[in-house]
């Protein structure tokens, strides 16, 4: 399997924002495998950092924009479309000015910069995604569907009600080459009869011949294309910048009419969403990466405490998935209760918290000269109930880790349907 990938030294660069037409900054750093790529504003007394995941995106108005905590960066679509393009994993995009530069409005100088630093191959092995049935997105006329494929293509429709610029139809197999030959080029676009609605409300403050293709009824207000089918060419740009934030090497045919922002987005999240139940639906039938006798060397727990079965998935330390296999003969079921047995909802956020246990002691080389002590769980839910038979598996995400200290998002599902949830903050303290 091919490998990940970052830069090997920092580079940075600086223009104008197209919406705040303020000077902007990026800066980029090369990060270690399983980081993702992350971005950061500089310029602002707040240490927040902003992954750019499908989670964090706050606008899609004329652009992708992500935000955390209050904390936002505008514009983000061409900088992903290159960093997807060239199959970049892992990298630190320092910002200044709330908003990525934007170039001539294509991601060609995005390559050209990410070139100039160098591409690296690291150790660990890429995140592939593969669906294996179509998955589709649709409202009124707007439609994105993709379907089991090996390799990444696009086929991507644009129709517009407009003398100049009708329709204009481009399938292609997205791999390094073409991208850096015919899509990265690809320049951002605009109606003239659109400008001043737009400056009306705030945006394209920036805009100009120099950064966008302008189009009146005639042809380009400036300039030549460069290519025929550039139009396209750049919604299928801006539809790969929109699926890096899936969070991994998608594969897959994709087919999009009339799509945009918008709909790209919430295309991603159904897909995520696709994404995330697959291993969780698979868990029961699924081999373990860790079995019972694994488990036991990782957690203290022991009969009848120990309830976990198996760990069917882990990502990094970022995400576990657990198993626990619910039998008649567990014993709790013997006064809870014995004519109607029902799991006890505080066994089944212990299971959890026992599968995030083992996702945190997976963190340290020496497992065994450790123990966790959890210091609190919030938002405990309890769904539905869990009975003799039922399998259940628990999915957790880390959603801080800090020295010895972590957090989590667990939820609880017996064949595919949530029965509880909860967020659990645990400590790793020596024996």
């Amino acid at each position: 399997m091919a490998k990940q990938r970052s830069i090997s030294k920092e580079v940075e660069t600086r223009g104008v924002g197209i919406h705040t037409g303020e000077e902007v900054s990026i800066h980029l750093k090369p990060l270690p495998p399983d980081s993702g790529i992350i971005f950061k504003r500089v310029d602002i007394n707040r240490d927040v950092c902003i992954p750019a995941t499908i989670e964090n995106v706050t606008s899609y108005v004329r652009g992708t924009n992500l935000g955390k905590d209050g904390v936002e960066i505008m514009t983000v679509e061409h900088l992903l479309s290159s960093i997807y393009g060239l199959g970049i994993d892992n990298m630190l995009i320092e910002n200044t000015g709330g908003e990525i530069p934007a170039c001539d409005g294509s991601a060609i100088d995005f390559v050209n910069l990410i070139d100039k630093a160098g591409i690296i191959e690291q150790n660990e092995e890429k995140r592939y995604l593969s669906v294996s049935r179509p998955v589709l997105y649709t409202k009124n006329d707007v439609s994105i569907a993709i379907y089991p494929e090996e390799e990444l293509s696009i086929s991507y429709t644009i129709s517009f009600n407009h003398k100049f610029l009708n329709s204009q139809f481009a399938h292609i197999s997205i791999n390094e080459d073409n991208y850096r030959k015919n899509i990265a080029p690809a320049r951002t676009f605009v109606f003239y009869k659109d400008v001043e609605a737009l400056r009306k409300q705030g945006l394209i403050k920036g805009g100009s011949t120099e950064n966008a293709l302008v189009i009146t009824d005639e042809g380009l207000m400036e300039g030549e294309l460069r290519d025929k089918n550039e139009f396209v060419y750049h919604k299928i740009s801006d539809f790969i910048g929109d699926l890096c934030l899936i969070g991994g090497t998608l594969k897959g045919r994709l087919v999009a009419i009339k799509a945009g922002h918008k709909s790209h987005i919430e295309f991603i999240k159904k897909l995520k969403h696709y994404f995330d139940m697959q291993p969780i639906l698979e868990a029961p039938n699924s081999d373990p990466i860790y079995d019972i006798d694994a488990i036991k060397k990782i957690l203290p727990h022991r009969y009848p405490f120990l309830l976990v079965d198996k760990i069917t998935y882990k990502e990094g330390n970022r995400r576990v998935i657990g198993v626990k296999n619910v039998t008649f003969n567990e014993p709790f079921f013997v006064g809870h209760f014995p004519d109607t047995p029902i799991m006890p909802g505080v066994l089944i956020q212990e299971a959890m918290a026992q599968v995030g246990g083992v996702l945190l002691l997976t963190t340290v080389n020496n497992p065994t000269s450790k123990i966790v002590y959890f210091l609190g769980i919030n938002n405990a839910k309890f769904r539905k109930p869990v009975f003799p038979g039922d399998t259940l598996v628990f999915d957790l995400h880390t959603t801080r880790l800090k020295n010895k200290i972590s957090e989590t998002k667990g939820r609880a599902y017996v064949r595919g349907e949530l029965v509880a949830e909860g967020e659990y903050r645990a400590m790793l303290v020596d024996k």
